[in-house]
């Protein structure tokens, strides 16, 4: 197909590229509106759009009989939200096969099917790629000039500026990643989120497992994830935080509702990072409650950049939610992953990315410079009680902030603002 106008280039486009050149058939996963039709169409030569109202039906009439015949065309051919005729997932593993060539297919999904439908995993046919909406460096409000394949490899020398201000940023999360959003007016842009967690709320969280959830005890399921965001609240407190407004919700449809959010990959919680350590210090292994993306959280408080400016604490939480979106993004295309650290005596990172190389880095978050003094004492303990013997020395300290400037302090760590940051 001719490249999409207007195509804002994504990171996740190395990755689709190597995928197709060692894979039969790549499927991208992630949220809904996150983008990924848009980048498949700008890379595929032909498509099937099974959500078309025009085809649709024939479309579904096809696949219950001749999957095959949807498969025809030019190569890499993009079969989008596949999900629709779960049958097609078979039909592209047997085509591969048959076919025995590498980048046939780009197929796209807004939800994990379920086991039953992908009970031929295609390993070895079928790559998987994760994409969540845009970081700050793809929507072109990070310059990029501190990168985290440079941080990796020992260069240190951080002396940057960001062009961003706290408003900019408060605009920013309220407003997420979103591709269609990024380049729209202000308050349409900040519209769409909204429209998101509507779609989610009456339609989407219904429509993954076909079992149909109450929307207003979703819409309080989301509220208080918002309100317990970047923290390691669990169910419990999740239920309390619902029945303290008069409504009941059990602890079954706590977990129903949150694994179909995760389905959806509206939830994305961020998992514990368990390293060897000296001592015998206890690991907390909850996992932290983010979304994939912070608009979400704003969107379903009905706040605005103006609302969370006047309310730090609350701010703080939301800008590590950011954070941890855009350093997703950054990892993920360095091939790594990102956790959160916290053990029994309360001394935590908020973030660590993992290279599976073994090299590893610790991120504190602090929106303003103030508290960067604290956040690098708390990484200099984390490192100190890592056995690097077997985990090696961290490849970096780092505290993001929502500052301008970016530096190397006295003791190492490096302070750079969020504005600055690429992959």
């Amino acid at each position: 197909m001719n490249p999409t106008d207007n195509y804002l280039p994504r990171l996740c486009d190395i990755e689709l590229r190597k995928s197709l050149e060692s894979s039969g058939a790549v499927l991208i996963e992630g949220a809904k509106w996150c983008g990924k039709t848009r980048t498949a169409s700008h890379m595929a030569k032909s498509a099937l759009y099974m959500q078309d109202p025009d085809y649709a039906t024939s479309y579904q009439t096809m696949a219950d009989t001749k999957p095959s015949l949807l498969l025809k065309g030019e190569t890499p051919r993009l079969i989008d939200e596949w999900q629709m005729a779960p049958v097609l997932w078979d039909a592209v593993r047997f085509e591969v096969d048959k076919r025995n060539d590498v980048g046939q297919f780009i197929m796209t999904g807004s939800a994990v099917p379920s086991d039953n439908v992908t009970a031929h995993t295609g390993t070895g046919r079928i790559s998987r790629l994760q994409m969540r909406p845009m970081s700050l460096y793809e929507s072109r409000e990070s310059n990029g000039t501190v990168s985290l394949v440079d941080l990796f490899a020992g260069k240190h020398y951080v002396e940057a500026i960001s062009n961003l201000t706290i408003e900019d940023i408060a605009f920013a999360l309220c407003r997420g990643g979103w591709p269609a959003s990024v380049r729209r007016e202000k308050q349409t842009a900040l519209r769409m989120s909204l429209d998101y967690v509507e779609a989610v709320i009456n339609h989407d969280v219904s429509r993954v497992d076909n079992v149909e959830k109450d929307p207003n005890r979703v819409r309080l399921l989301l509220r208080s994830l918002a309100r317990n965001i970047s923290t390691m609240a669990t169910n419990q407190t999740i239920k309390d935080d619902i029945e303290a407004t008069d409504n009941t919700i059990s602890d079954k449809t706590i977990y129903a509702y949150l694994n179909a959010l995760r389905r959806i990959y509206v939830v994305e919680d961020l998992q514990a990072w368990s390293p060897s350590l000296r001592s015998k210090t206890t690991i907390r292994t909850s996992s932290k409650r983010q979304f994939v993306d912070p608009s979400i959280a704003t969107a379903v408080m009905r706040t605005n950049p103006e609302g969370i400016l006047k309310d730090f604490e609350t701010f703080g939480l939301l800008f590590e939610a950011l954070c941890v979106r855009d350093l997703r993004i950054y990892a993920q295309v360095n091939d790594g992953d990102v956790f959160h650290y916290r053990d029994k005596s309360g001394l935590e990172a908020d973030m660590v990315v993992a290279l599976r190389d073994g090299r590893w880095g610790a991120i504190e978050v602090k929106l303003g410079n103030k508290q960067t003094e604290v956040a690098a004492e708390n990484l200099l303990k984390l490192k100190s009680k890592i056995d690097t013997g077997k985990m090696g020395d961290p490849s970096f300290l780092m505290v993001i902030t929502g500052g301008q400037y970016a530096y190397r302090r006295d003791d190492g760590v490096l302070v750079v603002p969020i504005g600055c940051l690429k992959n």
